[in-house]
C-alpha cells in the first residue's frame, strides 16, 4: 500500500494566489487571495454556505492570507488534520 504525502502550500497565479492541498496527484483549491482595484479579497473554503469565510477590501495580500489561513480549510478533509502551510508561496 502506498501511502500518498500531502502538501498545503500557496501557489501564484494571475491574480494573486491561491491555497492548495495536494496529493502529489491531485490539487484541490482551498483558499485564495485576489488583488482588486479596491485592494485584496480572501476566501477559504467551506462546504456550504457560510458568508463569514469571504472578505473584501483587505489592504494587503498578506493580510489575505492570514484570513485565509485562520479558518484551516485544509481541516475539511480528514487527511489534511493537522498540516501546517509552506512558508514560502511557490510558483504555477
Amino acid at each position: 500500500m502506498m501511502v500518498k504525502i500531502l502538501e498545503l502550500f500557496w501557489i501564484n497565479w494571475s491574480k494573486g494566489i491561491k491555497l492548495i492541498l495536494s496529493d502529489g496527484e491531485n490539487k484541490e483549491e482551498i483558499g485564495g487571495v485576489r488583488k482588486t482595484k479596491n485592494g485584496f479579497d480572501a476566501w477559504a473554503k467551506t462546504f456550504g454556505y457560510d458568508p463569514g469565510r469571504a472578505i473584501k477590501g483587505l489592504n494587503s495580500l498578506d493580510e489575505g492570507r492570514e484570513f485565509v489561513e485562520s479558518f484551516q480549510p485544509w481541516d475539511l478533509y480528514d487527511l489534511g488534520r493537522g498540516l501546517v502551510v509552506e512558508p514560502d508561496v511557490r510558483n504555477d
